[in-house]
This record gives structure tokens, C-alpha cells and sequence, in this order.
């Protein structure tokens, strides 16, 4: 019997706290019990385990980033767009980063399939780079161009990985910039006969 005023919303909810105290890879079913002052087997009423436990934890912060970003990009266009969606993307990041490092899991393909949180992001996503003109199979080759880069930017900077004297501020436009100008200039590729 699931424990008065445990739900799976507020265990989800708990988990992505612990995440960003803690860390994602720190977040056990173990972990969480101790922080709601129960047994394991109380979470088994609405977790089968930690790994349905992440993925759900996975899909709140992907909910929550994509909610952000869309906020921002709706309405705007070409470099503008970009920017929005990128500095959403890190504020996202580094704000919570036991969430963010939640988003970067895979995700079983059948939960991929039913996921509303997934969807919206390819939405939100393709629709800004479709403002440069893109169509397959350069849409999903630019979407993983700029996924690389943002995460790759967010996880050094996270980490102090850039202690040049440079401001990483300033770096993080110019990066910006060249990525606006290089999807302008998109080399197209030909969509080859089937």
C-alpha cells in the first residue's frame, strides 16, 4: 500500500531536487527514501525502480527545459531565435544541473514514441532551424551540431573548464554568432533516391 501523501508526482519531484544537491548519478531509490523518512519498498508503489525512476526524472526536466525555450524562441526568427533557444538552454543547465544531466540520458524508444515532453522538443527545435531553410537530412544533422555544442559549452563551463582570461559570456556570443552564420550557410546536402 503506497504511504499517505506519497505520489509519483511528488517522488519524481523529490528525485530532481536530490539531482541538483547531489547529482544525478546519486539519485537512488535508497537516497529518496531516506529524504521522505521510509522504507524502499514504500517508493515501489510508484517507481518499479531506479531506472523508471530516472527516466521519469529524465522527462520532468526535459518538460521543464522545453517549457523555458519555448517561452523564449516563440515569435522570433533566424539569429534571434537561436539565441533564445541557446541562452534558455544554458540558464537551464547550469541552474539545475542534476536535471540537466537527467536530459542527456537515453531513453527507451518505446517511451520516446508516447512522450509529449519529447515530441515538443523536436517540435520547438526543428521549427527554429527550419527558419534557416533546412529540410532533411540537414534538419537532424544541425539539430545534433547544436545538441553537441550547447551541451559541450554548458558541461565545461559547469565544470571551470575554461580559465583563459577570456569572459566565457563573450565566448558564448561569438560561439553563437558563428553558429548563426554557418547555419546561413548551410552546405545542403541532396536527399538521395530511395
Amino acid at each position: 500500500m503506497a504511504r499517505v501523501g506519497l505520489t509519483t508526482d511528488r517522488v519524481v519531484a523529490a528525485a530532481a531536487d536530490l539531482a541538483d544537491e547531489v547529482g544525478f548519478e546519486k539519485v537512488t531509490v535508497t537516497a529518496l527514501a531516506r529524504q521522505f523518512g521510509v522504507k524502499d519498498a514504500s517508493l515501489y508503489s510508484h517507481v518499479k525502480n531506479v531506472q523508471e525512476l530516472r527516466t521519469r526524472l529524465a522527462l520532468l526536466a526535459g518538460g521543464e527545459m522545453i517549457e523555458r525555450i519555448e517561452l523564449v524562441v516563440a515569435g522570433r526568427a533566424g539569429k534571434d531565435a537561436l539565441v533564445a533557444f541557446a541562452g534558455a538552454y544554458r540558464e537551464y543547465a547550469l541552474e539545475h544541473p542534476g536535471r540537466y544531466a537527467a536530459t542527456q540520458i537515453r531513453v527507451d524508444p518505446a517511451v520516446v514514441a508516447e512522450s509529449d515532453v519529447l515530441r515538443r522538443t523536436a517540435e520547438v527545435t526543428y521549427g527554429m532551424l527550419r527558419g534557416y531553410g533546412l529540410s532533411e537530412p540537414d534538419l537532424t544533422d544541425a539539430v545534433r551540431l547544436l545538441r553537441s555544442t550547447f551541451h559541450g559549452y554548458c558541461s565545461l563551463e559547469a565544470s571551470g573548464g575554461f580559465s583563459a582570461p577570456r569572459d566565457v559570456q563573450a565566448s558564448w556570443e561569438r560561439a553563437l554568432d558563428a553558429l548563426h552564420v554557418l547555419l546561413e550557410h548551410w552546405p545542403r546536402q541532396e536527399r538521395k533516391p530511395s
